[in-house]
């Protein structure tokens, strides 16, 4: 059955949703997207997904054309006429339509656009078993705090990962880590978990964000500094955290068992705390 799209002030089939080949996100990915949970019905998380948007959209001198009410509004729509329980919805902005040339345009419409997608998340099937994950060379640019749509550092990292029959890859530059090619990256050792600090090497993690924020709330404590891939061998537990994961445990790493090779119980607790708080927003 085909999907309800929203494009530029409309609800529309998916198949009657149509972009101008000279779109500038089309043309040369001048853009910010964003990916948000969806439990029970209910987009959760919307304070710091907006907070980490409008950062990203003044970063490359972008304004929505529409408010954060009116975004709000527009989500919810498309969950309703999706029927989507759970899940999460994917909304991106772009420079508009224009003649192609690199600098600005003036006074033109930006595109915005959302659509909505379903997954299993609280009951992730991969939240017992957990996963496994390749080391892959960070080749993107150096503005990866923002969340721009030009993603094809990426795709190739992504490509690599499913080469080599992996969930995730773990993307290293200059010998440490920076982060998941689609998640964020953390280690634990000796009850401390171990996180790469925010700076323009890495996306400001909405889920890396509120981990923080229940680690604090729990007495768990927390380090940000780089670590290697040997360190992560070396560690007792691994895992990463994204909008459409949550918490997932990591049980090798390049073909090497962490810890036990089974999920620890740090991850265990820190995907409790993050699953009961979204049920906890979403039911509120």
């Amino acid at each position: 059955m085909s999907s309800i799209v929203f494009l530029n002030g409309d609800f529309c089939k998916e198949e009657d949703a149509k972009v101008s080949i000279f779109d500038r996100g089309y043309l040369f990915g001048d853009g910010i997207y964003e990916v948000v949970p969806v439990i029970n019905g209910k987009v959760i998380d919307k304070e710091p997904f907006f907070e980490r948007f409008d950062a990203s959209m003044n970063k490359i001198a972008l304004k929505a054309p529409f408010c954060k009410a009116e975004i709000i509004t527009i989500l919810d729509t498309l969950i309703a006429k999706n029927e989507i329980v759970e899940g999460g919805i994917y909304m991106q902005v772009t420079r508009g339509v224009a003649p192609r040339e690199f600098y600005f345009p003036e006074n033109t419409p930006t595109t915005f656009m959302a659509f909505t997608f379903k997954k299993e998340i609280i009951n992730h099937p991969l939240a017992e078993k957990g996963i496994k994950v390749v080391s892959c060379a960070d080749i993107r640019w150096k503005r990866r705090d923002i969340k721009s749509i030009s993603l094809l550092g990426q795709v190739l990292a992504k490509e690599e990962v499913h080469q080599k029959g992996a969930f995730e890859g773990w993307m290293v530059e200059d010998g440490f880590v920076t982060e998941g090619t689609s998640s964020a990256a953390f280690i634990v050792k000796d009850g401390v978990i171990i996180t790469r600090p925010l700076s323009n090497a890495i996306l400001p993690s909405i889920r890396r964000k509120l981990l923080m924020e229940y680690t604090k709330e729990n007495n768990i404590k927390v380090e940000e500094r780089l670590f290697t891939i040997e360190e992560a061998l070396n560690a007792d537990e691994a895992f990463m955290a994204s909008a459409t994961v949550f918490v997932l445990p990591i049980i090798e790493i390049d073909g090497k068992p962490i810890g036990s090779g089974k999920p620890g119980e740090m991850v265990k607790k820190l995907r409790a705390l993050y699953v009961e708080a979204a049920l906890k927003e979403a039911n509120a």
